[in-house]
């Protein structure tokens, strides 16, 4: 079944993005991001930011985990849906911008609930244990590790933990045959496991900013 809906044209999204959570932090963090150049497309969008929000706080996590800090954006956002004493760990190997991250999560806050990691990613997570369990976990780091960032994460959360994972549609060149870039290679792959991997008791794919799929684990 397929339906119609509208374009995301600027004016439409300026519209969602102002009927979205967003305060002056965010706002001044974004700021500081857009002024880094081109790299500033690795930030979460503003609603997309807004939906972890309501997501963490939704199903009450208390734990949680971020592969791909950049400046920290996504990183507030997360941490601000969990409970005082709930834990964000958050994994990036540049000191650049996670120096910026930490400044503004000081300035949320939030410091005491975001635990920010700079060793490669796969290492901080076999370095974390199970025990107790995560409930949440963000995937939005180098495109070519996304099926092993997958597995990590599989093995921290609970049953019924979710997994969030960004770009899937990755500018929309997954459905197309002709281009073989790793990082869109990766993606797909993983985008096919999760449709059908039995570890995975419910999906959902859907267009928010480049595409994210919403997994809870079986």
């Amino acid at each position: 079944m397929s339906r119609d809906y509208p374009n995301m044209t600027p004016d439409l999204h300026r519209y969602a993005v102002g009927h979205s959570e967003q305060d002056e932090r965010l706002e001044a963090l974004g700021r500081e991001t857009d002024a880094l150049g081109s790299v500033a497309k690795m930030q979460m969008a503003p609603e997309q930011a807004a939906l972890m929000t309501v997501l963490v706080k939704a199903m009450g996590a208390r734990r949680a985990v971020e592969i791909g800090t950049f400046t920290g954006y996504g990183s507030i956002a997360i941490a601000r849906g969990l409970p005082t004493d709930g834990i964000l760990v958050t994994c990036d190997v540049s000191e650049e911008y996670t120096a910026i991250a930490r400044r503004h999560i000081e300035s949320a806050g939030l410091a005491d609930r975001i635990d920010i990691r700079t060793d490669p990613a796969l290492e901080t997570l076999a370095g974390l244990e199970p025990d107790p369990p995560f409930d949440f976990a963000f995937i939005d780091a180098d495109k070519e590790s996304y099926p092993a960032y997958h597995e990590a994460v599989l093995r921290l959360l609970r049953p019924g933990g979710l997994i969030v994972v960004d770009n899937v549609f990755r500018n929309g060149d997954v459905i197309d045959g002709s281009i073989t870039d790793p990082g869109v290679l990766a993606i797909r792959e993983l985008n096919d496991t999760i449709a059908s991997d039995p570890r995975v008791a419910s999906r959902a794919m859907i267009g928010v900013a480049d595409g994210i799929i919403l997994a809870t684990k079986a």
